[in-house]
Order: C-alpha cells, then sequence, then structure tokens
C-alpha cells in the first residue's frame, strides 16, 4: 500500500519497492516504475499500484471422482505479475489519492478468477480418476495437471500473470469412503501386527523349549555325571571293603598262623616240659627207688631192735592223737634192752 502525505494542496506518494506504481495525469500516462516517490496534484491525478511480489493463493478444491466419491483437495498457489501495465489496464488498481488504498479489491478479484480456473482444473483430473488412484497419486497428479493448465491458459498470459508453483497438501475422499478404504490397510496392518505377535510369541516358545531342552539336556548329563559319581563310589567303596576284607583275611591268618606257631611252640614247650616232668619224675623215682633200696640195704644190716624203734617213730610221726597205748611186756622188755644196749654203744663210741 503506497503512502500518501499532504502538504497544503500538494499530495506526496511514497511506494515500496514491491509495488509498481503508473501515474497518470488528465489521462495521460507519466510516469510508471517500482518504489517510486513523486509530488502531484490530486485533482489532476490518478494513480494506480500494482503489486509484483509472489503472492501466494489458499485453495480449497472439490470433485466426484470416476466411480462418483467425493474428494477433497487442499493446496498453495503462487503467482506473480510479471506486466504490471497490462494487468492495470485489464484490472483496476487504483487507489485513493488520501489514504493510499485500492479503491476496488483488484487483488480478490484476480486471485478469484485464478482460484476458479484452478478448481475447474482440478475438477476435469478428479473427474476422470477413480477414489483409489486418485488417493494413490492424487497429489502429484494433481498438482501437475493444475500446474501445466495454468502455465498454459491464455487467459492469465494476456493479463501479464504467471504462475511460480502448484502446491497441493492433500487430497481427501469423504469420512465414510476414508474409513471404508482404510479398513482393509488397517485390517492388513492389524493381521500383520497379529502375525508378528504370534511370532514373537512363537518365537518366545521356541526360546522357551530351547531352554527347557538345554535344562533337560543339562539335567541329564548332571544325572549321568552322577550315576558315573555313584558308580565310582560304589567301586571304591567296593574296593575299600575288598582291601578291608584282604587286610582282616591277612591279618586273621597272620594271627592264626601266629597262634599256631605259639601252639606248636606251646605243645613243644608242653611236650618238652611233660618229657621234663617225666624225666625229673623217673629220676626222681629212681633216686626214690635208689634211697629206698639203699634204705632197705641199710635197714638190712640193723639189727631187729633198731628196725622196731625207726618203725615205732615213723609211725608216731604219722599218727596225730593217741586215745590209748597198750605196752605189752613181751615188747617193752626187748625194746629196753636194745635201747640200753644202743646207748652204751654211742657212749663207748
Amino acid at each position: 500500500m503506497a503512502e500518501i502525505k499532504r502538504l497544503l494542496f500538494l499530495r506526496h506518494l511514497r511506494a515500496e519497492a514491491s509495488s509498481f506504481v503508473l501515474h497518470y495525469r488528465d489521462g495521460e500516462l507519466v510516469r510508471s516504475g517500482r518504489g517510486l516517490t513523486f509530488w502531484f496534484l490530486p485533482l489532476s491525478t490518478s494513480v494506480a499500484e500494482v503489486p509484483v511480489d509472489d503472492r501466494e493463493l489458499p485453495m480449497q478444491l472439490h470433485g466426484r471422482s470416476s466411480d462418483y466419491q467425493e474428494v477433497h483437495s487442499q493446496g498453495v498457489l503462487t503467482y506473480r505479475v510479471v506486466d504490471p501495465e497490462t494487468l492495470a489496464e485489464r484490472v483496476d488498481f487504483g487507489v485513493d489519492l488520501t489514504t493510499g488504498k485500492h479503491i476496488e479489491e483488484p487483488l480478490e478479484r484476480l486471485a478469484l478468477s485464478i482460484s476458479q480456473l484452478a478448481a475447474q482444473l482440478a475438477q476435469g483430473v478428479i473427474a476422470t480418476t477413480p477414489i483409489k488412484a486418485m488417493l494413490e497419486s492424487g497429489c502429484e497428479r494433481l498438482r501437475d495437471h493444475i500446474e501445466e493448465g495454468l502455465r498454459a491458459d491464455d487467459g492469465l498470459r494476456d493479463v501479464g500473470v504467471e504462475i511460480v508453483s502448484v502446491r497441493i497438501g492433500s487430497v481427501l475422499p469423504a469420512p465414510d469412503v476414508e474409513r471404508a478404504l482404510e479398513a482393509p490397510t488397517r485390517e492388513h496392518i492389524q493381521q500383520s501386527a497379529d502375525e508378528a505377535a504370534f511370532a514373537r510369541r512363537a518365537m518366545a516358545v521356541e526360546k522357551e523349549r530351547a531352554i527347557q531342552e538345554n535344562e533337560l539336556k543339562n539335567r541329564i548329563e548332571l544325572a549321568k555325571k552322577q550315576e558315573l559319581l555313584i558308580a565310582q563310589q560304589g567301586q571304591n567303596t567296593r574296593r575299600e571293603a575288598t582291601e578291608k576284607a584282604e587286610a582282616d583275611r591277612i591279618g586273621a591268618e597272620a594271627d592264626g598262623e601266629m597262634k599256631r606257631i605259639q601252639a606248636e611252640a606251646g605243645a613243644r614247650d608242653l611236650t618238652l616240659m611233660a618229657n621234663a616232668r617225666t624225666e625229673a619224675e623217673r629220676l626222681a623215682e629212681a633216686v626214690h627207688i635208689e634211697a629206698e633200696r639203699a634204705r632197705m640195704e641199710i635197714a638190712r644190716s640193723l639189727p631187729t631192735d633198731v628196725l622196731y624203734a625207726l618203725a615205732a617213730r615213723e609211725l608216731a610221726s604219722k599218727l596225730e592223737k593217741i586215745d590209748h597205748l597198750n605196752i605189752s611186756p613181751e615188747v617193752l622188755g626187748p625194746m629196753l634192752s636194745s635201747l640200753v644196749a644202743a646207748g652204751t654203744r654211742r657212749l663207748e663210741g
């Protein structure tokens, strides 16, 4: 928007560099250009200001596909004025010399024309395309068709408007159609999710089975090792018992041999003792016999009265108690005579 200032009956206009200004005086073009600044008399002057910068135009596109489904699209169209003088001749861009604003609404009219043309081109594409194809490649196809159609349009070229770019943000069907179309995809996604969950569960089960098999193998291996250990322990126990029994047998045999040797030695000792005792008894018997013989020899040489005396002494040594003793004269006389004689002989000797 141009900036206009008043100084008495004069006016001063200053435009931005993005605006193309056309200055007319008495119907004749006096000056034109971008970002002009000049003084003028309002009674004989008219001014047109045409923006020449890139301007964006939001678009709401609607149409019905070839299979009779409603399609909605949103986009942004960028255009710019390349021939402002021609556009100013076709569209009123005059400004109020007091406020500097456009008297009419030329930009809105231009935007409406471009948007209607874009909507027409979009409907032509949508009407010949099925809904699924439109949704699959609708943005690129719709954008290319609109951009090509607008750039090839003679009406825009004649008024000095150039299309810079066309951007299509989305192509959407009706909500119920969208849900219907999304259902198979959602079902497929859900099925893929279920398959992934099943695969994950199967993998978990497989891992659990592998873990259990590994644990079972470990238990079997431990059982085998335990069996070998038990067998080795039993073998060691049997060997220890066998060795102990063998040691006991050897000890018993040694004890038996020792006892046998001792018994044989004892038997020999007993035999020797018995022989010695027998020999001693024999010798004693022989000595006794010899003594008896000597005594008998002595007794033979002794007188009868001495023998009686010895017999009496022997008898007295054997008797413990004499209750009655009867001595007859026949016995006492000779005895006394013998004793006296013996005493006499001893005294003489």
